[in-house]
C-alpha cells in the first residue's frame, strides 16, 4: 500500500513541474512576445515545439527505460529538462526560444512517461483508478499554482524567472527519484525499430512545423505547405512500416481494440479541443479585456481549482455510471463548457467567469482521467510499455494541434473581421471550433459497449452485485 501511494507522489514531482511550466508560459505570453518583438499568436510555437519534441522522443521512452532501467532515464530526463529551462530563460529571439523549448521537451518525453509506467508496472489494475489520482492531485497543484505565479512575476519582475523555478522542483525531483524510484529493467527487449523513429520523429516534427507556422509566422507559405506535406507522407510511410515488422516502435494494431481506440483516438480530439483553451484563455483575458498577467492568471488557475476538486469524485462518478456513459455524457458537457468561454466579455462579472472556468475544470478532469484509465483496459503486462508510449505521444500530439488549432482560427477571425489586432470579438469563433473538435470524441465514446472497462473502474463488478 505505501508503494501504491509512494510512486505515484513521486511522479507527481515531476508531472508538477510540467504542468506548472506550461501554464505560467500560457499566463507570459503576451509579454515575451513583447519582449523579443514579436506577435503574440506567433508564440505558439513555443507551446508546440515542445509538445512535438514530447511527441517525437515518448514513443522510444518505454524502450530506452526497458533497456536502461526506470531510474536511470527518469533521473536523466529531469537533469535534461532543467538544462532546457535554463536555457528559455536566456532566450532573446523566437527562434532560440523556440529552440530551448524543444530541448525541454527532450526531458519531459522521458519524464513523465516512465514515470507513468513505473506506476503501471508496480500497481494492480484493481487500483489503478486510486493511483492515477494520488498521480495527478498533487500534479494540479502546478496548473493552480502556475497562472497567477507566472503572472506575478510577470507583472513585477521578469518573464525570464518563470522557468528558473523549475530548478529547485528538478533538484528535488532528482534526489526522490534516486532515492525511491526501482531501476525496473527487461532482460529480453526486441531490437529497437530505428526506422520507424526516424519515420515517426519526421513525420511529428515537420508535420506540426507547418501547422504551427500557418499565418506567416517563422516560415514562408511554400516552406509551410511542403512541411504539412511531407510530415503526412513520413506517417503514412511509417503506418505502412509498423504493418510489416514484429516490433514497431508504436504498434497500430492496439488500435483495434475499442477501449484504446475511445482512450487514444477519441482521447486526442477531445485534447485537441481542450488543450487549445489554456492557450486562448490568458490572450482573451489580456489583449481582449485589458487585465495585466497577475489578475489574468489568477482566473484562469480557476480551471484548474476545479480540476483537482473534481479528482476526489471521480473514482465514485465511474464505478457508478462505467466508463461509456461517464465519457459520452462528459465529453459533450466539457464541449458545451469551452464554447461559453466565448460568450465573456470585458463586463461579464469576474464571479461568473470564475464559476465557469471551475465547473469546465471538474468536466475535464473527469474526462482526462478517464481517458487515461481506459486506454489500459485490455492491455496486457507484454504490450503495457507500448500502450504506455502511445497513450503520451497522442496526449502531447493533440495538445500540440490544438494550440495550432486555436491559434489559426483566432487570426482567422481576426482577418475576417478586419481587424489590425487581436480584439476581444476574434475570441468566440476560435472557442466554437474547439468546441466542436472536443465534441467529435463523442462518436469513439459511443462505440464502447457497456461493461467496458468494468474491471478498473468496478461498475460491472458493481452491478453484478446488486443483481445477485
Amino acid at each position: 500500500m505505501q508503494r501504491q501511494i509512494l510512486i505515484p507522489l513521486i511522479v507527481a514531482c515531476a508531472l508538477f513541474m510540467e504542468n506548472m511550466d506550461s501554464t505560467v508560459l500560457a499566463t507570459s505570453l503576451p509579454a515575451i512576445a513583447r519582449d523579443i518583438g514579436e506577435n503574440p499568436l506567433a508564440l505558439k510555437l513555443a507551446f508546440t515545439s515542445y509538445l512535438v519534441s514530447l511527441a517525437v522522443f515518448i514513443p522510444i521512452s518505454g524502450w530506452v527505460a526497458d533497456r536502461y532501467g526506470s531510474r536511470t532515464i527518469f533521473a536523466a530526463a529531469i537533469v535534461v529538462f532543467m538544462g532546457g529551462s535554463l536555457l528559455c530563460a536566456g532566450s532573446s529571439t523566437l527562434a532560440a526560444f523556440v529552440l530551448a523549448r524543444f530541448v525541454q521537451g527532450m526531458g519531459g518525453a522521458m519524464m513523465v512517461p516512465v514515470g507513468r509506467l513505473v506506476l503501471l508496472k508496480t500497481v494492480p489494475k484493481s487500483g489503478l483508478v486510486q493511483a492515477l489520482n494520488y498521480l495527478t492531485i498533487p500534479a494540479l497543484l502546478g496548473p493552480i499554482m502556475g497562472p497567477p505565479l507566472g503572472g506575478f512575476i510577470t507583472q513585477y519582475f521578469n518573464w525570464r524567472g518563470i522557468f528558473l523555478i523549475n530548478v529547485p522542483i528538478s533538484i528535488l525531483g532528482l534526489f526522490l527519484v534516486l532515492r525511491h524510484i526501482p531501476n525496473i529493467r527487461e532482460s529480453e527487449l526486441p531490437s529497437l525499430d530505428a526506422f520507424g523513429f526516424a519515420l515517426l520523429g519526421i513525420g511529428l516534427s515537420v508535420l506540426m512545423l507547418g501547422l504551427s507556422a500557418l499565418g506567416g509566422h517563422l516560415l514562408p507559405g511554400g516552406v509551410t505547405a511542403g512541411c504539412i506535406v511531407l510530415g503526412a507522407l513520413a506517417l503514412v510511410a511509417y503506418a505502412r512500416h509498423a504493418g510489416r515488422i514484429a516490433n514497431p516502435l508504436i504498434d497500430l494494431k492496439l488500435l483495434k481494440l475499442a477501449t484504446v481506440r475511445a482512450g487514444i483516438v477519441g482521447g486526442s480530439l477531445f485534447r485537441m479541443g481542450m488543450g487549445a483553451t489554456p492557450f486562448l484563455l490568458p490572450l482573451l483575458f489580456q489583449l481582449g479585456f485589458g487585465l495585466d498577467p497577475f489578475h489574468s492568471g489568477l482566473i484562469t488557475c480557476a480551471t484548474a481549482a476545479g480540476a483537482m476538486f473534481m479528482k476526489t469524485l471521480t473514482v465514485a462518478t465511474l464505478k457508478r455510471y462505467g466508463f461509456r456513459q461517464v465519457l459520452t455524457v462528459n465529453a459533450l458537457l466539457a464541449a458545451a463548457g469551452a464554447a461559453v468561454c466565448g460568450l465573456f466579455t470585458a463586463t461579464t462579472p469576474h464571479a461568473i467567469v470564475i464559476a465557469v472556468l471551475i465547473l469546465g475544470g471538474c468536466l475535464r478532469s473527469l474526462q482526462f482521467t478517464a481517458l487515461a484509465a481506459i486506454s489500459f483496459a485490455e492491455i496486457t503486462t507484454l504490450t503495457m510499455s507500448q500502450a504506455s508510449s502511445m497513450q503520451s505521444m497522442s496526449q502531447r500530439l493533440a495538445q500540440s494541434m490544438g494550440v495550432a488549432l486555436g491559434a489559426y482560427a483566432l487570426q482567422i477571425s481576426s482577418d475576417l473581421q478586419g481587424h489590425a489586432d487581436i480584439v476581444a470579438a476574434d475570441f468566440w469563433p476560435a472557442f466554437l471550433v474547439v468546441a466542436l473538435v472536443a465534441s467529435a470524441s463523442l462518436f469513439y465514446n459511443l462505440a464502447l459497449v457497456p461493461d467496458a472497462g468494468a474491471e478498473i473502474s468496478g461498475h460491472g463488478a458493481r452491478t453484478s452485485k446488486e443483481t445477485r
